[in-house]
């Protein structure tokens, strides 16, 4: 495996400028004016409390030498503590401002962040993995909020740097010049390293995002590993990656870590230089001892902060690497674009797909100028082999994928000019895997319809099978489902995802029909629960059970992008086509004919719901 294996730029990664990455921190922190002046003002006394304490002792050893008494050495031990306490207490204060705001900031960030992601198209998530996504969420807005802190205290210091340069002018300008024709140098230095650590920083930050999502991907399919007994497997997969991040943010360590030590060298050659020429000045009487004390500690200090500068320069790369690719989650093109945004009204559920060309990839069409009616109020089941464009059909009247040639019209208007909001409203869409959040089957139910009341779900819920399901679970509706629903079996999971649509009442309900078998008993549950759902929405079924199949108003039968027959389930038999194939290798052994003993019997003895009656 190569170094850089898995560490290359997303394809919506971007490069910002520094300068516009600036500008758009800056409109994080424009809310908190009021702080960052009040900010600014403690910074600067911690400054001159800083810059003081060298200045006191240096007159308190001119005043020792004068008159060492008692009362002195009192006096002098007390104004040091004085400083000490006081610059403490401003550092204290400054920093729980700062820590407040930039946490309100790294949250505004996050939810900007989050927000950005749960907006893109599904096909966004289709190429780019969710954990390396959550990553730019926590790990990279830490980050930042690292550089915020940094930021802060290098202001300090520098404004200390500033008022040690107006000391040690008013000490030695000869010896200052020097000390100043040597900080290009440092500069010099910092500037060469700056693009290495901005390359490095990003490429640590991918590494870790692999990291996250090989974690997220290896837990949440735990159950297959173990299984297939795979957990070494996965462990080697972590270990790759982890690896990877290792080694990567070693590299990463080692660049940034290089800086420190290159300019305290420097820094050292300099101040032993000025240390012997600042001692002549002494043995000469140019100076006095606590003259030369401030200078020499005037030096040190001026000199912690620009080397401060050049070391921090190469940490704030990873601030604004993480800001960047915090940045460029938000501004992600969505690949998804509407025309207009139309608010939409009650739809009919009409559908209508004129020449529609759709591909996932250049030079690879799903639907080729594939044109289909679907009445308003129409049951529509979708049959055909794997790959042969079904899943694509729904996802495009959902509108998570972006068509690429002609039309796709609801109720006559081009679904390109509505409000997707609006529009999803009157979506009801069960997946082929029903997802189930780790919650309570009521607030699952009641997920895409917040102001249902608990009555409501339960009486409709009873209209399944008589409750029989609801009574099956040992808290009711209050049963806890586990994560992604693992505490029902695939039978119940699908119940629950049709209720949660039964609830929203939609206009038009997309399907993909699972595939996984589930007791007759259930079957005949799930379909009294499509039966409520399909009397009153357009239906696009895609169709796995033949129940589903034959009572659908028409059947659709598609291969390679094209609909290549269409009736309903007894004239497709007759023609013996594609239909009829499909029908025999797949659908004839689900037979309606069959019942399990004593089924029969038990659904005499219940009252159950009848779509078909007046009840």
């Amino acid at each position: 495996m190569s170094f850089y294996d898995g560490l290359d730029a997303e394809r919506y990664d971007r490069q910002y400028k520094d300068r516009d990455l600036l500008k758009r921190i800056y409109a994080y922190f424009s809310p908190f004016k009021k702080r960052l002046i009040f900010m600014s003002v403690l910074i600067l006394v911690m400054a001159m409390l800083g810059a003081s304490m060298p200045i006191f002792v240096s007159k308190a050893i001119d005043l020792v030498d004068i008159n060492a008494q008692r009362s002195s050495l009192f006096l002098i031990a007390g104004g040091v503590l004085l400083i000490m306490v006081l610059h403490w207490a401003t550092n204290y204060v400054s920093r729980r401002v700062t820590m407040r705001t930039i946490a309100d900031v790294l949250v505004e960030m996050s939810k900007n962040a989050f927000s950005a992601a749960a907006e893109h198209d599904l096909s966004f998530y289709d190429e780019f993995p969710s954990g390396k996504i959550v990553s730019r969420i926590t790990s990279d807005t830490r980050e930042f909020g690292n550089l915020v802190s940094l930021v802060t205290d290098l202001a300090a210091q520098i404004i200390e740097s500033i008022l040690y340069t107006v000391i040690i002018l008013t000490i030695n300008v000869k010896l200052s010049l020097y000390l100043f024709a040597l900080i290009p140098l440092i500069f010099v230095v910092t500037i060469s390293l700056r693009s290495l650590s901005r390359k490095v920083t990003r490429q640590g930050m991918r590494a870790m995002a692999n990291v996250n999502s090989t974690i997220k991907e290896t837990i949440s399919g735990i159950s297959v590993a173990k299984n297939f007994r795979q957990e070494g497997s996965i462990y080697t997969d972590f270990d790759k990656a982890n690896q990877v991040s290792y080694r990567m943010n070693v590299l990463r360590g080692f660049i940034l870590t290089l800086v420190w030590p290159t300019m305290n060298l420097i820094g050292g050659v300099m101040t032993a230089a000025l240390v012997y020429y600042g001692g002549l000045t002494v043995v000469q009487g140019i100076v006095t001892a606590g003259t030369w004390y401030l200078f020499i500690l005037s030096i040190d200090r001026f000199l912690y902060p620009v080397m401060n500068l050049s070391s921090f320069w190469t940490q704030v790369q990873t601030g604004l690497s993480a800001a960047e690719r915090v940045f460029a989650l938000i501004d992600a093109d969505p690949a998804v674009v509407q025309t207009a945004n139309e608010p939409v009204g009650q739809l009919d559920g009409r559908i209508e797909f004129q020449n529609v060309c759709f591909r996932y990839k250049n030079n690879e069409p799903v639907l080729d100028h594939f044109s289909l009616d679907i009445r308003a109020g129409e049951n529509l089941a979708v049959v055909g082999h794997t790959g042969a464009g079904k899943s694509s059909i729904i996802k495009l009247i959902a509108r998570f994928y972006e068509f690429q040639e002609g039309r796709i019209l609801i109720d006559g208007k081009d679904i390109r000019s509505f409000d997707l909001n609006s529009y999803r409203k009157q979506l009801g869409i069960v997946t082929q895997v029903p997802f189930l959040f780790s919650e309570s089957i009521l607030d699952n139910i009641r997920y895409g319809s917040p102001d249902t009341t608990d009555a409501e779900i339960e009486s409709i819920a009873r209209k399944i099978g008589g409750g029989e399901w609801l009574d099956a679970m040992p808290d009711g509706l209050h049963t806890q489902v586990g994560e992604r629903g693992a505490l029902l079996s695939m039978g119940q999971r699908q119940l629950v995802a049709l209720m949660r649509v039964l609830v929203q009442k939609p206009a038009i309900f997309i399907l993909d029909e699972a595939t996984a078998s589930v007791d007759p008993f259930t079957e005949w549950q799930i379909q009294q629960a499509l039966s409520l759902i399909l009397q009153r929405s357009t239906s696009i079924l895609i169709a796995h059970r033949l129940s589903t199949v034959k009572s659908a108003d028409r059947i659709i039968a598609v291969q390679d992008g094209q609909i290549i027959e269409e009736g309903n389930h007894d004239s497709l038999i007759q023609q013996g086509g594609y239909y009829a194939s499909l029908y025999n290798t797949y659908f004839r052994h689900q037979s309606l004919d069959y019942k399990p003993a004593g089924l029969e019997e038990y659904l005499k003895s219940k009252v159950v719901y009848n779509p078909g009656s007046s009840d």
